[in-house]
């Protein structure tokens, strides 16, 4: 399972990230195969979920941004078990320790704000069990550089992603995929 996702992304340059249901209705005409759902509330996510699925794409649901849900491991079982998300993305390291344990994708969302955050990667990098690492923002191709030296995990690029040059930059930086909001970067 862990090797189709690794493929799927590899493969897919620009991942739409949605935060309201006219980007979802946006992406699902796109060629982005991959859904980074990042709004809804614990009575909605399951029909944002099921839109995606419906249109063939990886959902991955930000499981810090879901209103109604609080920061316990019992809300990766709750997406599990009431919706068909792919995945989960989650700034909490435990949050992703259970994704895994209940064989969903993860993406450990990491905002790369100071030096200070940029440390923390090094000494949490043995510790961090997501297929994928996220960086924000994802316009800093130097820093994207040295994450990818330090991390186990391939790295995504999100945050900022305005034009093809910044999807360009990260990539070239060594980021395998970048996440944008932006839906003129989904059609590419």
């Amino acid at each position: 399972m862990e090797q189709k996702f690794y493929d799927v992304v590899s493969n897919c340059p620009v991942i739409a990230a949605v935060k309201d249901f006219d980007g979802v209705r946006q992406c699902l005409k796109s060629e982005v195969n991959i859904v980074f759902i990042l709004f809804g509330n614990i009575c909605n996510i399951g029909e944002i979920v099921e839109q995606v699925k419906g249109a063939d794409k990886i959902a991955m649901v930000h499981i810090d941004l879901i209103e109604g849900l609080d920061n316990h491991e019992i809300a990766v079982d709750y997406i599990r078990k009431t919706t068909r998300a792919d995945g989960i993305i989650s700034t909490r390291m435990n949050m992703v320790n259970r994704a895994k344990e209940l064989s969903l994708y993860t993406v450990f969302r990491i905002f790369v704000l100071d030096s200070r955050a940029y440390q923390s990667i090094e000494k949490q990098r043995k510790q961090i069990r997501a297929d994928f690492i996220e960086i924000l923002p994802g316009v800093m191709p130097r820093i994207i550089q040295r994450v990818c030296k330090i991390s186990s995990q391939p790295v995504i690029a999100g945050g900022l992603i305005q034009e093809k040059e910044d999807v360009i930059e990260a990539l070239n930086a060594g980021a395998i995929s970048v996440s944008t909001t932006n839906r003129e970067v989904w059609f590419m």
